[in-house]
C-alpha cells in the first residue's frame, strides 16, 4: 500500500496530469486475485475541506483517464464538459477519472509485471466492471472522498457508473448513465465477440504472450473496424462518404482483387483502426470488452429494480437517438427499473453511438439544473 496520506495525494496532484498509486491486493468476483494493484488515474480542480465536491468520471472501452485539458494542454475527450467555466466547473467542483483496472493508462493490465517479472499477458485474471468499481473505492479512500458528488460515464463508462450506484449507493449522491442499459445484450456480445476473435486469430497474439515480440495490430485494426461500424450510424458513413472513391484510387476496375483501389470508407476504417493499433495494447482491449460483455448490474442482486431497490441516488440517463450499439430503448428499460424513474433525456445526433462523446453538450443545461448548480450557466 502507499505511504502517502490523502491530503498529501491530493495537494500534490496537477490538473490533467496521469498518475498511479498502488491500492493493494485485490480478490476478483469470479475467484481471480491480484496481489498487487495499480489504478492510473489523472484530477482537475480543488478537492473542499469536506470532499463533497468530487466528481468521478468513468471512460469508455479504449477511452483514457485524459477526459481533460490541463497542465499539458493535450485535448482531453471531453473538454467540452470538464474544465473552468465548462458545465462540470473545475473551479468549484474536483473531477477525477480513473483507468480501468486491466487497462493500458497506467493501471495494472496485461502488460504489467506479474510477480515473477514477466508481462501477466495470459495470464491476467478475468475482471468485471464490478471488480473496477471495488478498485476504484480504494483509490476514493486513499483520496480521502467518502462520498462522491456524482459519478458519470457513456458507454462502458456508464456501466462503471451505474455499478458503482449499485454496488456503492451510500458512497453515491448521483449517477449519469449515458448510452448504455442495464446490461450488455445478447447483440452487443456477439459484436464484440467478433473483434475479439479477430484479435485472437492473429498470428502475432501469440496465445496472449506476444510481449518482446510483434504486437497483434493487424487483429487489434480489425476488431477496431468492427466496432467503430456500430459507434458510428449508416446515416452519418452514407452522408460523408457514400460510394466515393478514396482520392488517387480506384476501387471499381482493377483486373485483380489486389490491384482494387479503396473506397473513402474504407480508407476511414483503416484510418480509425492504425490510430487505435499505434496507441492500445491488445491484450487490455480483450480484458475490457469481456468485462464489458459480463456487465449486467443484476448478476447476483435478483432483477434491476430488486438491484437498485431502496438506493437514494438521484440519476440521470441520457441516449442518443441514431445509436444502434446502444438504442435508447435500453436507456428507458433502465429508467423504468429505477425507484424514482427519471427522464430519459436525448441526444439529437446523425453520427450514432459516438455521439455521446461529440455532441454531450446538448445534455449542459439538464446536467448544470440538476446535477451541477454550482457551475456557470449555460448560455
Amino acid at each position: 500500500m502507499t505511504t502517502a496520506q490523502p491530503q498529501e495525494l491530493v495537494d500534490t496532484a496537477i490538473d490533467g496530469i496521469l498518475r498511479s498509486v498502488p491500492i493493494g491486493a485485490l480478490d476478483l468476483e469470479t475467484g481471480g486475485y491480484l496481489p498487487e494493484v495499480v489504478l492510473g488515474y489523472e484530477t482537475w480542480g480543488t478537492l473542499n475541506a469536506d470532499a463533497s465536491n468530487a466528481v468521478l468520471i468513468e471512460h469508455a472501452l479504449t477511452g483514457s483517464t485524459h477526459v481533460a485539458r490541463g497542465a499539458s494542454e493535450e485535448a482531453g475527450w471531453w473538454d467540452s464538459l470538464v474544465g473552468p467555466g465548462a458545465t462540470i466547473d473545475t473551479n468549484h467542483y474536483f473531477v477525477v477519472a480513473v483507468n480501468m483496472l486491466g487497462g493500458c493508462y497506467g493501471s495494472t493490465g496485461p502488460s504489467s509485471p506479474a510477480p515473477d517479472g514477466k508481462p501477466w499477458g495470459s495470464r491476467f485474471p478475468f475482471v468485471t466492471i464490478r471488480d473496477s468499481v471495488h478498485a476504484e473505492a480504494r483509490l476514493a479512500d486513499l483520496l480521502g472522498i467518502r462520498r462522491w458528488h456524482a459519478v458519470l460515464g457513456g458507454s462502458m463508462g456508464g456501466a462503471r457508473a451505474l455499478e458503482w450506484a449499485a454496488t456503492y449507493p451510500e458512497r453515491t449522491a448521483r449517477c449519469a448513465v449515458i448510452s448504455c442499459g442495464p446490461a450488455s445484450t445478447a447483440e452487443q456480445i456477439a459484436f464484440t465477440q467478433s473483434q475479439l476473435a479477430a484479435i485472437r486469430l492473429d498470428p502475432a497474439f501469440a496465445g496472449g504472450d506476444y510481449y518482446g515480440g510483434p504486437a497483434p495490430e493487424a487483429g487489434l485494426g480489425i476488431a477496431r473496424r468492427i466496432a467503430h461500424i456500430t459507434y458510428r450510424s449508416e446515416a452519418e458513413l452514407e452522408f460523408r462518404f457514400g460510394r466515393n472513391a478514396q482520392d488517387g484510387e480506384q476501387p471499381f476496375g482493377g483486373r485483380t482483387h489486389a490491384a482494387r483501389g479503396r473506397y473513402a470508407v474504407e480508407s476511414y476504417l483503416d484510418h480509425q483502426a492504425g490510430k487505435l493499433a499505434r496507441r492500445f495494447d491488445a491484450n487490455s482491449y480483450i480484458v475490457l470488452a469481456e468485462a464489458l460483455m459480463s456487465h449486467d448490474v443484476a448478476r447476483g442482486r435478483g432483477s434491476v429494480a430488486e438491484a437498485l431497490a431502496g438506493t437514494e441516488t438521484e440519476f440521470f440517463l441520457a441516449a442518443v437517438d441514431s445509436d444502434r450499439l446502444y438504442f435508447p430503448e435500453q436507456s428507458r428499460q433502465l429508467a423504468r427499473a429505477l425507484p424514482d424513474p427519471p427522464e430519459v433525456h436525448i441526444i439529437q445526433t446523425p453520427i450514432g453511438h459516438d455521439g455521446f462523446l461529440t455532441d454531450i453538450h446538448q445534455l449542459d443545461a439538464e446536467l448544470v439544473r440538476s446535477f451541477f448548480p454550482l457551475s456557470a450557466p449555460v448560455k
